[in-house]
């Protein structure tokens, strides 16, 4: 990579800590702007919606005029345009609806209660460990009918699965990672190919079972397909998820006043939730290829560009966010936030990481007493487009019952 890309080289580094958005802020202003032919970043809010919405833009690397990625895309939604797109998610968004989401709560506070419960009374825990990454893969693990004693190795495969969403040249470690990320992949591919191959033969009543038996309009997903939708579904609704609860268990130490409104007022999580998608976003970066020239208002990108929109940068944005870099769950919605990207690829698990993160977020404001955030032993995951604490130690006085719901 070229010097010409310094900036993002910095970013690569920033981002892996607590202060990144003063160095976003410069690369919103200076978007879009071309690092080197064939790519494009972009910053700005309203560039970002038109791209993420724009019918001539497209989700797969292999269209891209420079080749960034040595590993073979994973053929899911995410990777694909309509309307393959529309198939895959037809097939799956049932199990997503706002109906049967809602049908988790009960499950999403048990697992928090008993997680929070069993690490809180000895005085210190990690936020990540213990409770943000353990609960939202217990959950999606129980949708998919994942074995729990499977749980830990899953959650270990996505952890190296989510640096390939990065470019390779702003991994760390090199080949070194690449090596473990396609050892994870062989595994996982592995895993859920016996999974998969049981569960035709015994059926039961989970998300796979689901998959393998769904038709639409006589269509049915192919093994490969649900293998890799099986895989997305494991890295998406836990990283995602992960990252949200982290940073919102951040952003409630840092603002004390925030939390205590939140312990009394439990109806104040969903508007708090949405403030912490915003202000330090689990997703910070996608890409989109250029599928045609397209222009808007003087804004050019050619055919086969590779298009890096900084979501983290446009969340910020202070021509659509007044006071962008305020903590304000109570801010004007009218404009909303890009964490969950917008138009067809809007995230089908939206309402699941909302969930979750409201439910975890209320719950340790309303029972721990006296939080306080260990600094020093802060660390981030070694991710660019993913953002969220490695480990987050906290200490605390004391533990209050579980409340009646």
């Amino acid at each position: 990579m070229s010097d010409r890309h310094d900036d993002l080289r910095q970013l690569s580094e920033v981002m892996r800590g607590r202060h990144p958005y003063a160095l976003l802020a410069q690369l919103r202003e200076r978007s879009p702007y071309s690092p080197s032919d064939g790519l494009v970043v972009v910053g700005r809010y309203d560039h970002c919606t038109r791209i993420l919405r724009h019918p001539r833009v497209s989700s797969g690397w292999d269209r891209a005029r420079i080749n960034q990625r040595a590993e073979p895309l994973s053929r899911n939604f995410l990777t694909l345009d309509p309307p393959d797109h529309t198939r895959l998610r037809r097939l799956v968004t049932k199990a997503f609806t706002p109906r049967v989401v809602s049908r988790l709560a009960p499950l999403i506070q048990t697992e928090t209660d008993d997680l929070l419960e069993a690490v809180a009374g000895q005085g210190r825990f990690d936020v990540v460990t213990d409770l943000a990454s353990p609960m939202p893969m217990s959950v999606i693990c129980g949708l998919l009918g994942v074995p729990t004693a499977d749980h830990a190795e899953l959650r270990s495969w996505a952890a190296m699965l989510s640096q390939q969403l990065d470019l390779p040249q702003l991994r760390p470690g090199g080949e070194q990672t690449a090596a473990g990320v396609a050892r994870a992949r062989a595994d996982i591919i592995c895993y859920f190919n016996e999974l998969i191959g049981f569960r035709r033969n015994t059926p039961a009543d989970d998300l796979i079972s689901q998959l393998i038996a769904v038709q639409a309009g006589g269509d049915q997903l192919t093994v490969s397909e649900l293998i890799s939708t099986c895989i997305l579904l494991i890295s998406a609704g836990h990283d995602t998820s992960a990252n949200l609860i982290s940073n919102g268990v951040l952003a409630l130490l840092d603002h004390p006043r925030q939390r205590d409104l939140l312990a009394e007022k439990p109806d104040y999580a969903p508007a708090l939730v949405e403030e912490v998608l915003r202000h330090d976003a689990p997703v910070q970066l996608v890409t989109r290829v250029a599928a045609a020239n397209l222009n808007h208002d003087g804004f050019a990108v050619v055919e086969g560009d590779l298009i890096l929109m900084l979501l983290g940068a446009a969340n910020r944005d202070p021509e659509v966010f007044p006071r962008p870099d305020v903590f304000d769950p109570c801010r004007d919605r009218s404009a909303s936030h890009l964490s969950f990207a917008t138009g067809a690829h809007f995230c089908l698990g939206a309402g699941l990481a909302r969930l979750e993160a409201a439910i975890a977020l209320e719950t340790l404001a309303a029972r721990l007493v006296e939080p306080r955030l260990e600094p020093d032993g802060l660390t981030y995951k070694p991710n660019f487009s993913l953002r969220g604490p490695k480990h987050l130690p906290v200490t605390v006085q004391g533990l209050r019952g579980r409340r009646k719901r």
